[in-house]
Formats: structure tokens, sequence, C-alpha cells
């Protein structure tokens, strides 16, 4: 049934109303902690079984502790069910090493029928400029492996703009800029639920300002606008100030069609290396 890792790495079994259990995969860490994009699908994933319409339009989620792969529960909550949007909050719970129960992440967030949305479109938004995927380079490209993209990066096809990987070789361009070309390794299309990983999946804008290490995701707020085409995706994601040891990451996805298919807005934790 589940045919994708993707599938099969979010899926919830429900226990008890509103309440589901799952398991956090090692397969998508970055520095041995969960990554915040694959966590906001699988609560997605959980909402989306608990909400009566079927796709996210709005997601906010607050982490509040670093995710281990592991058994986890998540519990959700329906705020409110109108005609054609429902809201509802969830979170996801893990057991420390003392058997306490803690929170991890806490999501609101409003779903509706990407369907049945009108056509009009009106946009100065323009899909950004990549060079061709076959021009473009990914981790396996790279003369020593990328800082940790060691499990994550097998999951993910992953292409960038050569002009913003010029960290990966010790020549960061400090302009907080990162672009690509994104999709499943294992071919799966992507969908409504899967752009919740795409916003967080490629390298933080911080290697681009010359720092690395881990990036800790503080507050991460998605926009799904459409259903998008088949194909590759492509992520442009920009940091425009780091003060106070944090940074806002601003990400837009387009699909195959030219369209913008999703939009966030993080605010991160800097890494403490320079």
């Amino acid at each position: 049934m589940h045919s994708s890792q993707f599938d099969r790495d979010t899926a919830v079994t429900l226990r008890a109303p509103g309440v589901y259990d799952t398991a956090l995969s090692a397969d998508w860490t970055i520095f041995g902690v969960v990554n915040g994009g694959y966590l906001l699908a699988l609560l997605g994933r959980g909402l989306g079984e608990a909400l009566p319409h079927p796709h996210p339009f709005t997601v906010s989620a607050h982490y509040l502790a670093p995710s281990l792969p592991g058994p986890a529960e998540i519990r959700t909550e329906t705020v409110r069910a109108g005609r054609t949007l429902s809201t509802g909050q969830a979170s996801l719970y893990q057991r420390d090493e003392d058997g306490a129960e803690v929170e991890r992440i806490r999501v609101v967030a409003t779903y509706g029928d990407l369907d049945a949305l009108s056509d009009d479109v009106r946009t100065s938004a323009k899909p950004p400029a990549i060079p061709p995927y076959e021009n473009c380079f990914g981790p396996s490209d790279a003369p020593a492996p990328l800082p940790g993209s060691a499990e994550i990066a097998r999951l993910l096809d992953i292409k960038l703009d050569p002009e913003t990987i010029g960290w990966a070789v010790g020549a960061p361009s400090g302009k907080g800029e990162v672009r690509g070309w994104f999709g499943l390794a294992d071919g799966r299309e992507p969908c409504p639920l899967s752009l919740l990983l795409t916003v967080d999946a490629l390298p933080p804008t911080a290697f681009d300002l010359g720092l690395s290490g881990w990036t800790p995701t503080v507050e991460l707020t998605t926009h799904i606008r459409c259903r998008p085409a088949p194909g590759p995706l492509r992520v442009s994601i920009t940091t425009r100030n780091l003060a106070g040891g944090f940074l806002e990451e601003d990400a837009e996805v387009w699909d195959s069609a030219d369209r913008l298919v999703a939009q966030s807005r993080q605010l991160a934790r800097a890494p403490k290396s320079r």
C-alpha cells in the first residue's frame, strides 16, 4: 500500500479518537536529529486523518524540543469544522530516557480542498532562475560529504544551483541564498503533504552565510497554495537578517507547470560555529 518510503515513514495508526501511534525514522535525520520538514509532514498526515477536509492550507509549527528516532504519539484536536475549511491542532510526544513524556512539536493548521479552489491567479511572483537539472550539483558531486547530510540525503533527489553552493567548497557567498531542484529519490511524485517536507529539506541558508552545524527550527509556517503538478520542484530559500543568534528563512516552491505551490517562513537558531 505504501510504495514510497515517505509514505511508509509518515504513516500513522489510530489508537483512540484523535490519537495516533507512529515511529520517527532515523533515515530522516540531520546531525542525528529528525528533520523538521519530515516532522511537519508526519503531523500533517495525522491532522489529515482527523479533520474533515483533505489538504493542508496553512500549517504553523512550534518546535519545542529536538525529536529523536523512535516511537511517538500524535494527539489531535478539531478546533473548528466549517463547510470549506477546518482547523485543528496536533502535538507529537515521545518518552525521554527516564520514561517521562515530552512534547516535541505543536502544530495549528487549517485544512481545505485544493481541488475546489478557483483558477483565478494574479501574481507578480516568478519562478527562481535555476540552471537545468543536469547543470546543478547534488551531495554525490561534492568533494567531501556535505555537513549533516548523510542520512536524509539518501532519500532526496536534490540538485543545487552552482551559484548557491560555494559553501560546499569553503567559499560561501554571504548572500544567504540556496536554490535547487527537489524530488524524492524513489521517484514519488509531489503532493500537498510532501510539500510540507520540501520547504525544509534543502541545506540551510546559514551555510551560505559561512556558518556550519545544526540550524534548529524554532517556528515554521507553511502555506500550500495548490496541488503540485507531477515532476521535479524548484525551491528557493533566502535569509535577509541574522541577528541575535537567530535567522529567518523564506522558501518558495514551484512546480513543473511554473506555479507557486508552497511558501514558508521559519525562524531558526543560527549555528554557533563560524
